[in-house]
């Protein structure tokens, strides 16, 4: 992820993908945004209408904070926190190349779409010990299956669990 970040000198497009990432966002959701959506007070961001037509709120990080202040400052968004140069929403179309763009810079020769960036949040997630239910609540998943199929656990952190027994 850092690499990928590393590689993306464009502030808008490092902010786009550095909340993809950060916030586990669906692509349409990310280009969703509304500047109103976000509660910097709260560190809360609400996203609006979802998959399913649903509400939810997932948290702001602190580490894009500065960078997101100063992106407002230098883009000015009116509606939607990613525009398009002409106003507007941002396009799904558009934020997936930025994707495409930011992985051939950083040298990474996955063939994966942005939506692997909510697959990477979901399992680093899972990864640093997180409770699966609040991985789910935060993607917006109605049933545990489907986050289970995003948070996608290595062999190498289920050897790392320790056996109750060895606790006594």
């Amino acid at each position: 992820m850092k690499r990928l970040f590393d590689h993306t000198p464009n502030l808008k497009h490092n902010t786009m993908l550095r909340l993809c990432y950060g916030m586990g966002l669906r692509v349409s959701e990310l280009v969703g945004l509304k500047v109103a959506d976000i509660d910097s007070r709260n560190m809360q961001v609400h996203i609006r209408r979802a998959k399913g037509k649903k509400d939810r709120y997932v948290n702001l990080p602190k580490s894009i904070l500065d960078q997101l202040r100063g992106y407002f400052k230098v883009y000015r968004p009116k509606e939607y926190l990613f525009e398009g140069q002409y106003g507007g929403a941002y396009t799904t179309r558009s934020a997936q190349a930025v994707f495409k763009q930011a992985m051939k810079a950083a040298g990474i020769n996955k063939q994966i779409g942005i939506h692997g960036l909510r697959h990477s949040y979901a399992t680093h997630l899972m990864e640093a010990g997180t409770d699966i239910g609040h991985i789910q609540k935060l993607l917006g998943h109605e049933k545990i299956e489907t986050t289970l199929i995003y948070a996608q656990v290595t062999n190498r952190e289920v050897r790392k669990v320790k056996s109750p027994l060895d606790s006594l």
